[in-house]
């Protein structure tokens, strides 16, 4: 194993929980994990889950600095199904990685699975188990089979000041903006977990249905609006904020979930609001009718 930055681990699942509906919390343990490091915030891994009847993912030699063409280079049709979330928590004393995943599919809600993953994909977790949804992609399908005991490889970082996160406000933010969806809400919970006392925060978060809210515990200043997704357009995050009166100072936005509508925000919030957009963190964790795999072959072939 090379002293990069990031570095493989192999990890097990200890135990599941379902958050919301739609959304189900995986906390996974491994004998590596004290090594493991997060900035907290948006702190982002890649996972490698088991396609069909395999135990675990066939992974690349963790050794190889170029790990990303070694994965490549395996057989797409065997290697690992690899995705990119967003750490929940790394706890210490004992050592766990928590992993919310965001379901879709016919079991739960039509919506979202995580960053970058949509509707569609290509192969399926096997943990044994409760029988899943082949319309489901191949993270909320592992995510809710998933048993103890069940191995995935996770990609993950060893120093906790990575290039790995994406919330960075400037010395000088006086208040922060937020917006999400399922995909994203994982992030905001560590974001607003990360704020110290006091901070204004202003939230806007899309979810399916009004019981996939959660609790998001902070000591900042927030206040966190939820918007029922429904047959809205990708407009309404933005339309919402447009309609808000807003805090004065020198602001600090985060926006993130479903391209479309991260698109939208930022218009507003540039266009409209005046914002800098320097000042402006902005990712689309999600494509409608896209899984990661698309996205990566879209990447490829521009």
């Amino acid at each position: 194993m090379t002293d990069a930055p990031f570095q493989f681990f192999t990890v097990e699942v200890l135990r599941t929980e379902r958050v919301t509906p739609s959304m189900a919390r995986i906390v996974l343990g491994g004998p590596d994990l004290s090594r493991m490091a997060s900035a907290g915030r948006d702190q982002r891994v890649k996972l490698f889950l088991p396609r069909r009847g395999e135990r675990e993912p066939v992974m690349p030699d963790p050794a190889r600095a170029d790990w990303y063409d070694a994965w490549r280079e395996l057989d797409p049709g065997i290697r690992g199904v690899m995705r990119t979330y967003t750490v929940r928590e790394l706890r210490r004393d004992p050592h766990e990685l928590v992993i919310d995943f965001a379901l879709h599919g016919t079991e739960g809600k039509d919506g979202p699975g995580t960053r970058d993953e949509a509707k569609g994909g290509d192969g399926e977790g096997s943990c044994g188990g409760t029988a899943v949804d082949a319309v489901s992609g191949p993270a909320t399908r592992w995510a809710r089979a998933a048993r103890p005991g069940a191995r995935i490889a996770v990609l993950a970082p060893v120093d906790a000041e990575n290039a790995g996160y994406e919330f960075r406000p400037p010395d000088g933010t006086g208040w922060i903006l937020l917006t999400a969806d399922e995909s994203a809400l994982p992030a905001v919970a560590g974001i607003l977990e990360s704020l110290p006392p006091g901070m204004p925060a202003r939230v806007w978060i899309e979810v399916q249905d009004p019981a996939d809210r959660q609790e998001l515990p902070t000591e900042a200043d927030a206040e966190t609006v939820w918007l029922t997704r429904g047959h809205h357009a990708p407009s309404a995050t933005a339309d919402a904020i447009r309609a808000a009166a807003l805090p004065g100072g020198t602001p600090y936005a985060w926006v993130a979930g479903e391209s479309a509508t991260v698109k939208a925000v930022r218009r507003h919030l540039v266009g409209e609001r005046g914002f800098d957009r320097k000042t402006v963190t902005f990712s689309g964790y999600w494509r409608r009718g896209a899984s990661e795999d698309h996205l990566m072959v879209a990447g490829e072939d521009a």
